[in-house]
């Protein structure tokens, strides 16, 4: 099996990759009847039912475009093709020992209200960071500095070659906007200040609000059209019978049967793209309780879960199961075949579930329910989003397996910001929850299995939730970070993977398909299959480029 490595600390990356991009993107569109009309983008977001004016980057509650369309980072990640991308920089370089990295910036970029972009704005900006998150905030730098307006220089304390990716990404904020604002945690930000491409707000409503175009934005000619107009949407089929009527142009995500039911009303216009490259979809489970905190009964939970149903019910058949490794399909090139080889408690096994639990102590009570070592009925909620139609079908084939062995474990449907609260304080039982994404496996395993990564229970913990912590996996964590030859990175990816094998600190269930519909009847440009210049998603570091893509037909 081959194996690629990660993306080289001493790689240079040239700003011209942007507009090659850009040109090969956009297709030819045909002429329309409304070229004297605003061309604005309907773009659904699938959640909440409705919206709170929060443009704060800092804030988890923030809105969805915030960091895709107002604020940018350096540069840009494209899970569709494992690739890193430049953006308010225009080239990095390392040094030769890799302890410094070098950000060039392009220049004569500015904010939204016409005030220069510099470096100091990335120095500050990572300055508030650690003032936000505490000195666990990038803490194998040193230091960053600007030597001048268009160079920011970080220096490392050590080896750490995720870096590049978690630098690039980090969302930029204007100084002379934040150095006033007294708490950056709870400021609403309702009237931004960005370097994107849609920073103008307009028309905000509970409902529905507009991002007008940039008036000051950097790339020449971008974007191409006027407005991108956010419409809420409370569960995946309201938004779906949107789609499907054609008020949307982009932004749908789960629809059953899509072929049939989307793309067949309009073949020549519609279209739709399911790359399972996301992060990792699993069932979370308090690792800080009994009895989440026994491996056994995560393994036995696992076998309970008949995962092919759980795909081609649950899913419609647009993914498949998981392994014993937990990686997604964006690193199939990692995987250890011998790992993979010889999964056991990601196989479907009632039979063994049951004996396991039996062995671990968790027996039958008189009213068939099994009851934990300690005499307690093993009884808990399975919780999940009343939005996302498919997790809901998704939970209820999990809720069935699980009870089938004894596990009285029903579904526990709320508003994702009931449950995300819950999860992200430690204070839930069981929650299916998507994985944190990166051009590395090292990316997914810190998030899932690392102490630096555990926080206690009634702090926020926006990763690992679950709070599962393993010093042997922090030890291959931190070579992998330090590797520069393809053959350590690998072996300690082997590693990972075993110890993940090992301990189960969550259950897998199915890497998550990216969704991506679009209707490009009044804008064409949008990335697919066959053109993966980014993934079609509105939530994904490469959403942007699709932005500065598109154009409306003429």
């Amino acid at each position: 099996m081959s194996k690629t490595r990660i993306p080289s600390w001493r790689h240079t990356l040239a700003a011209t990759a942007i507009v090659a991009l850009a040109a090969t993107a956009v297709a030819c569109a045909p002429a329309s009847d409304n070229a004297d009309k605003e061309h604005i983008l309907s773009v659904g977001q699938i959640g909440n039912a409705s919206f709170v004016q929060n443009f704060n980057p800092f804030s988890p509650n923030s809105l969805a475009m915030t960091n895709r369309a107002i604020y940018e980072s350096l540069l840009v990640t494209n899970l569709a093709k494992g690739e890193i991308l430049p953006w308010l920089a225009k080239e990095y370089t390392w040094s030769a020992d890799g302890r410094e990295l070098t950000m060039n910036l392009n220049d004569g970029v500015q904010w939204s209200d016409g005030e220069d972009f510099s470096s100091a704005d990335v120095v500050f900006t990572f300055d508030l960071v650690r003032e936000v998150r505490g000195e666990s905030a990038f803490d194998y730098l040193e230091g960053w500095a600007a030597p001048d307006p268009t160079t920011v220089v970080f220096t490392f304390n050590r080896t750490y070659t995720p870096a590049l990716a978690e630098i690039g990404t980090q969302t930029i904020v204007p100084e002379h906007v934040w150095a006033e604002v007294d708490d950056p945690t709870t400021f609403l930000n309702e009237e931004p200040v960005g370097t994107g491409p849609f920073t103008e707000v307009d028309k905000f409503t509970a409902q529905s609000y507009d991002l007008r175009k940039n008036p000051n934005y950097w790339q020449e000619g971008k974007p191409q059209f006027d407005a991108m107009r956010m419409i809420a949407y409370g569960s995946n089929d309201t938004a779906n019978l949107a789609g499907i009527n054609g008020e949307l142009d982009w932004g749908l995500g789960y629809m059953q049967n899509v072929q049939e039911v989307y793309v067949d009303e309009d073949p020549e216009h519609r279209g739709f793209w399911f790359p399972t490259v996301g992060g990792m979809v699993s069932l979370a489970v308090n690792t800080t309780k009994a009895p989440f905190d026994d491996v056994n009964l995560r393994k036995a939970m696992s076998m309970a879960i008949d995962r092919e149903e759980v795909a081609e019910i649950g899913m419609t058949g647009y993914t498949h199961p998981a392994d014993c490794t937990g990686l997604s399909d964006a690193y199939d090139s990692w995987k250890d075949p011998a790992i993979v080889d010889s999964c056991e408690w990601t196989e479907y096994d009632p039979e063994a579930a049951a004996r396991l639990l039996d062995e671990s102590g968790y027996v039958v009570g008189s009213d068939g329910i099994r009851v934990t070592p300690d005499g307690q009925p093993l009884s808990f909620g399975l919780s999940v989003g009343a939005a996302s139609t498919d997790w809901v079908s998704v939970m209820k084939v999990v809720s069935e397996g699980l009870q089938a062995v004894g596990i009285d474990a029903t579904l526990d449907v709320a508003d994702w910001s009931q449950i995300d609260q819950k999860v992200f304080l430690g204070e839930f039982d069981a929650a299916i929850r998507g994985g944190v994404t990166g051009l590395t496996p090292y990316e997914y395993y810190r998030s899932v299995m690392s102490c630096d990564t555990v926080l206690p229970v009634g702090e926020q913990a926006v990763q690992n939730s679950h709070r599962f912590c393993s010093e042997a996996a922090d030890e291959q964590l931190a070579i992998l970070a330090a590797a520069t030859t393809e053959e350590e990175q690998m072996a300690a990816g082997d590693q990972l993977q075993s110890i993940f094998d090992e301990n189960a600190p969550l259950i897998p269930l199915f890497p998550g398909p990216v969704w991506g519909i679009y209707n490009d009847i009044r804008f064409t440009g949008f990335p697919t299959e066959n053109n993966p210049y980014a993934t079609l998603s509105t939530g994904e570091s490469s959403t942007v480029i699709i932005l500065n893509t598109l154009k409306p037909r003429q």
